[in-house]
């Protein structure tokens, strides 16, 4: 019963159709009114193309409305997200131009993702860069893989009213995985951790840290909006003080948690691989990507 249900939600992953329940809790969520959305997106399309600040490679209806979402359906910060992704991308099409989609399941559990997607916490997201072994692949290559799982996450409607929520699991992690931060790296990842990509970030918790590692934080520090800090929540070894933040029903038994929907990403894009359409491999090679049988 279980596996079957957990298959339900994996092909449930490609779908890019919003439902009643969704739409119902999307006001609360990111401030979305039925009566005012399409007005919104029309002064938004119309923003872009009389600042002509970006090009984005999109502009109907659907693709702009992750970007009101993210902003909460104020249009100038919406546009300037907008701004910021289009920036991004010209910046780093290393990270996506030819890269191969199923090569990406390399990462394994470097990432992991829960299928139980909840109002109160989005969907949650693992990172667990100490399960890496920097001699295996380049750093470079787990930044590919968390944009990569932004993109895929960012097309369903779900994703973008509830958002989501990430925990960094500093486990493992030693000072040679540190020494693959670059600036540019930390500069990517914040960027791909809602700062210029259309996903909401509801809050990030760290744990697991010890002060050998300052390093690591000192490096990401300077590129976290001021804003961002409020949402971030430091809780060493005390799995009490993450529960307090996070309801344990969402979390694995690693973290004192009694869910069991919690998957690799490597598992993950087997799953895409597996239940993927033709819309979702025109979109992901309008972006670049490279997708092989």
């Amino acid at each position: 019963m279980y596996e079957c249900f957990l298959e339900i939600a994996f092909e449930a992953e490609i779908n890019t159709k919003e439902d009643p329940e969704l739409l119902a809790v999307a006001p609360e969520q990111c401030n979305e009114n039925p009566a005012t959305r399409a007005t919104a997106i029309t002064e938004l399309r119309k923003m872009i193309f009389e600042r002509g600040e970006c090009k984005p490679h999109r502009t109907d209806d659907a693709y702009l409305l992750r970007y009101l979402r993210a902003r909460n359906f104020i249009v100038p910060r919406a546009h300037k997200l907008l701004v910021r992704y289009c920036l991004f991308r010209e910046e780093n099409p290393y990270l996506y131009k030819g890269v191969d989609l199923w090569s990406l399941m390399k990462v394994k559990n470097a990432y992991e993702g829960s299928m139980l997607d909840r109002p109160d916490v989005g969907r949650l997201s693992i990172f667990r860069f100490g399960t890496w072994d920097p001699s295996e692949f380049p750093v470079e290559d787990l930044v590919r893989t968390g944009m990569a799982i932004t993109e895929i996450g960012i097309r369903q409607p779900k994703l973008q009213v509830l958002g989501g929520t990430v925990i960094v699991d500093m486990a493992g992690l030693t000072l040679r995985h540190v020494s693959t931060l670059t600036p540019t790296i930390a500069y990517q990842i914040v960027c791909l951790m809602g700062v210029s990509v259309p996903a909401r970030l509801r809050s990030c918790h760290i744990i697991n840290y010890s002060w050998l590692l300052n390093t690591f934080f000192y490096i990401f520090k300077k590129f976290i909006p001021q804003h961002a800090w409020e949402r971030i929540f430091f809780h060493g070894n005390d799995l009490k003080s993450l529960h307090q933040h996070i309801d344990p029903e969402c979390l694995p038994p690693r973290y004192g948690g009694t869910c069991r929907n919690h998957v690799s990403i490597g598992k993950w894009l087997q799953k895409i691989k597996k239940y993927r359409d033709e819309q979702f491999d025109r979109e992901m090679k309008a972006l670049g990507y490279d997708i092989k049988e």
